[in-house]
């Protein structure tokens, strides 16, 4: 039979030197800082009121025996699981992948964890991610644009905070940030305009996305101040995807329409649009203008170069995750709304008079 000594030795043994040190604390802290642990878990976690010397005694405590605080435990103590879910669209997207990588820089520097789902472009699915993150009890959620409802977007918001790009609604609890698309739209079309094209073709967004319809708009009203009309034949239908741009070009040219520059409502299209004028001989600039929006990471390095409308997709992903971390905290939001730059490169040139019309 074993005695208590030998069984005391086998534990011992058991903690062999490459174990490493045992793990401080709360209690060691504690004890070495002559406060309650009690009192210690309130000081990490923001909410104690104590003296000067019981919180810097703490302090040193915590450095000497190198204690390092479980964040999700101090979340679950306060309620929180500091972690916040994110809706994109498509994980892959260029252009969303520049917001999630603001928002992800943003939150992780204030200790919280985004939790990215992709809503595919469907409010079902949407829905069925938002139901996912809330299940994994997220302290709030943002959405990048989408296809959910606003009013189911303030449904949610009544429930836990929400922030939404690309949206004007208002709601209690619910944050919504725009860029102004109409903007940038009209500055592209003007550039177009200031080179002497007359006969500039749009490739359009979708138009069940509120980008897509103000886009279209901003072009219209840049031709409207120009004294020119609006032609239809002009307007070939995308969906912000490099196929859906080349599918346009394709079809303008098959239309016969004449046409000199063209304003694709996303880099993404745009590039699509460069290959399709390739394939038909067509040189960009020296054929046809062509002027993206968005300014994604690849549109400085296509060939050539790509003019397009920066839309800041980085600091509004920040934007996003700040206006996040300030309804955390109680306070009421008022995010800045950054307004469009014209990027002009290569792609564009002006109209030879011999073309004018």
């Amino acid at each position: 039979m074993a005695t208590n000594d030998n069984r005391t030795g086998r534990a011992r043994a058991r903690r062999s030197p490459e174990a490493g040190p045992a793990k401080v604390t709360l209690d060691m802290v504690a004890a070495a800082a002559g406060v309650s642990a009690a009192t210690v878990s309130r000081i990490l976690n923001g909410t104690a009121i104590v003296s000067d010397d019981k919180r810097a005694a703490v302090d040193e405590a915590i450095a000497r025996l190198g204690f390092v605080p479980n964040p999700v435990a101090r979340g679950l103590a306060g309620g929180r699981t500091l972690s916040v879910g994110v809706v994109t669209q498509a994980i892959d997207s260029p252009f969303y992948g520049g917001a999630l990588r603001g928002i992800e820089d943003t939150l992780t520097a204030a200790g919280y964890s985004p939790l990215f789902v992709s809503g595919q472009w469907s409010a079902t699915h949407e829905a069925r991610c938002i139901d996912t993150l809330r299940a994994r009890r997220v302290d709030g959620i943002i959405v990048l644009t989408g296809r959910l409802s606003d009013a189911a977007l303030a449904a949610h918001a009544r429930e836990l905070p929400v922030v939404v790009t690309g949206r004007t609604l208002q709601a209690p609890g619910l944050v919504a940030m725009d860029f102004d698309n109409f903007e940038g739209a009209r500055l592209a079309t003007h550039h177009l305009l200031s080179l002497g094209h007359r006969r500039i073709a749009f490739i359009s967004g979708d138009m069940k996305h509120p980008d897509g319809k103000e886009r279209l708009r901003g072009y219209r009203s840049a031709l409207e101040a120009a004294g020119l009309p609006f032609e239809p034949a002009l307007v070939m239908p995308g969906n912000f995807t490099e196929a859906s741009g080349l599918a346009a070009v394709e079809r303008l040219i098959d239309s016969r329409e004449p046409f000199t520059a063209i304003f694709a409502a996303n880099d993404q299209m745009a590039f699509g649009a460069a290959l399709a004028l390739h394939r038909r001989r067509m040189r960009v600039p020296d054929d046809v203008s062509l002027v993206g929006f968005d300014d994604v990471a690849g549109s400085v390095y296509s060939v050539p170069p790509l003019t397009t409308i920066h839309h800041p997709v980085y600091e509004m992903g920040q934007l996003a995750a700040q206006a996040m971390l300030q309804l955390l905290a109680g306070e009421s939001p008022t995010p800045a709304k950054p307004a469009p730059r014209l990027m002009v490169r290569e792609s564009s040139r002006e109209l030879r008079a011999s073309r004018r019309r």
